[in-house]
């Protein structure tokens, strides 16, 4: 039978390390906010309602492929998988994937919104009776200590990251992430991850500025939660959503500008902002396979297979431990 107990840090530990976090990115220049700050449970919402958008590419082309490819990917993993997802959401693609593994042993989705975690579990535990979930509350910036006892570390865990989130960080952030989860899911671990390939940038940019608003109100909804889990005063009319792509840098970047000079608080600390002036609040690189398999090497990672959409658009790649 399923096990939904779900596990979570300490919420003022949480949120005090939040804080920090925020302060110190709005301490920058440019000033950023945290990309998780995204994903309470109205931005959740939203970023579901984005997948659907005939704008946003990336799941639907990650699914087909998915579709496609999936016996490939349960035949390289191999049956009685123990599969652990790193920022689950609603655990669609996953269903993609253990609808075709064999006799999967265990799912341990991880996602930093405890109300989507919740739902999608349940909605887990209807659907695949024999399947053992144990959800995480956490935050993957930071270690964490996998839910897996002694037998279950024995057997070779697959990691998966799909929908191209890996493009969010910066390099150097990327190749921790990636060391990160070779350390929390061991040594041995595979990883299925989804990879963005460079493409026109009218496309680019529309899938992250969609004619229907959607992607804008995702984005400032990061206000409104600064506003409710930091005290925060931003008023959210005082800045516009912006998307481009930056060509030299190989990166969509997602803005929050400044619509006119103010003074703006959050806890103890102020900060002066002026008009024209944006908050990066995302970058979304893209890569080709020879970048992604040079940034796989620097955390130690070989890719052993690539599997790609009919149009050639977007990836998703089985990474295993280099050989040392």
């Amino acid at each position: 039978m399923t096990r939904a107990n779900l596990q979570t840090a300490a919420p003022n530990h949480e949120r005090s390390r939040g804080l920090s976090e925020v302060l110190s990115a709005l301490s920058g220049s440019p000033k950023r906010l945290p990309c998780k700050l995204f994903y309470d449970a109205e931005g959740s919402r939203l970023f579901e309602h984005i997948t659907r958008l005939a704008e946003y590419y990336p799941t639907r082309t990650e699914i087909e492929i998915l579709q496609s490819h999936g016996a490939e990917m349960a035949e390289s993993i191999g049956p009685g998988a123990v599969l652990v997802e790193f920022g689950s959401g609603a655990s669609l693609k996953t269903r993609l994937l253990l609808d075709v593994l064999e006799r999967p042993r265990l799912y341990v989705p991880i996602d930093i919104s405890r109300e989507m975690l919740l739902s999608s579990a349940e909605q887990l535990r209807v659907r695949y009776p024999e399947l053992e979930v144990r959800p995480v509350v956490g935050d993957y910036m930071h270690e964490l200590d996998l839910p897996l006892d002694a037998g279950e570390l024995s057997a070779i865990v697959t990691a998966f990251f799909p929908g191209s989130t890996i493009g969010n960080f910066e390099h150097h952030e990327a190749v921790a992430f990636l060391r990160r989860v070779k350390r929390c899911a061991r040594e041995g671990a595979n990883l299925l991850i989804g990879v963005d390939l460079p493409k026109q940038p009218e496309v680019l940019e529309a899938a992250y500025d969609d004619a229907s608003g959607v992607t804008a109100r995702f984005n400032l909804n990061v206000l409104r939660v600064l506003n409710r889990d930091y005290g925060a005063n931003f008023r959210l009319a005082d800045f516009r959503h912006r998307a481009l792509w930056n060509e030299a840098e190989r990166r969509v970047e997602m803005h929050l500008v400044c619509q006119r000079d103010h003074t703006l608080r959050i806890g103890a600390r102020s900060f002066e902002f002026h008009g024209g002036e944006p908050i990066v609040t995302e970058h979304c690189y893209k890569y080709t396979p020879d970048e992604f398999r040079e940034l796989a090497e620097s955390a130690g990672y070989r890719v052993a297979q690539v599997w790609l959409d009919q149009r050639r658009s977007f990836s998703v790649q089985r990474l295993v431990p280099a050989a040392r």
